[in-house]
């Protein structure tokens, strides 16, 4: 399952790639299926198109697509659609060429602004927590010290 930044970067990748897979209206066959293996397994994405003839939805014969082929959809826009699937052959070509290896995506991506405000705010806390336990201790020492006075003055009558 891809995050939605993972997403949206394949989204910027398919925009300036051909479309090379083509549903008409013969539909979702045997061949078309193994066409998509073949383009998912030399590319990892792939942009296809439905033409108006055939009886698919874009969205359908996407859907349809990832599920005969384990891949993801990335994105359906008019008549085009582009669905994504991690190739093992591929990676290790990039291995074998020198490029760095996959670079997994953090879920957590820091964000300087949340991250000040949370460094703030646990600060806040800190301080609060400080505080309290300051008037706490304090509090406990006057009960102990009135407790003290009271039985002084309890002593001396």
């Amino acid at each position: 399952m891809l995050t939605s930044k993972e997403r949206a970067e394949l989204r910027a990748q398919a925009n300036g790639i051909e479309t090379t897979l083509i549903v008409g209206k013969g539909g979702i066959g045997e061949t078309l299926i193994a066409d998509v293996e073949n383009q998912l397994n030399a590319r990892e994405l792939v942009k296809g198109k439905v033409l108006e003839g055939a009886m698919l939805s874009p969205r359908e014969a996407s859907d349809a697509i990832c599920e005969a082929t384990g891949a993801e959809g990335i994105s359906v826009v008019g008549s085009k659609f582009v669905i994504y699937r991690f190739s093992e052959k591929l990676q290790a070509e990039r291995n074998q060429v020198g490029r760095a290896k996959r670079k997994e995506i953090s879920n957590a991506k820091a964000n300087p602004v949340r991250k000040g405000a949370k460094t703030r705010r646990m600060a806040a806390k800190a301080e609060r927590e400080r505080r309290n336990e300051y008037f706490r201790q304090q509090a406990i020492d006057r009960a102990i010290e009135r407790e003290r006075e009271k039985a002084y003055r309890s002593n001396e009558e």
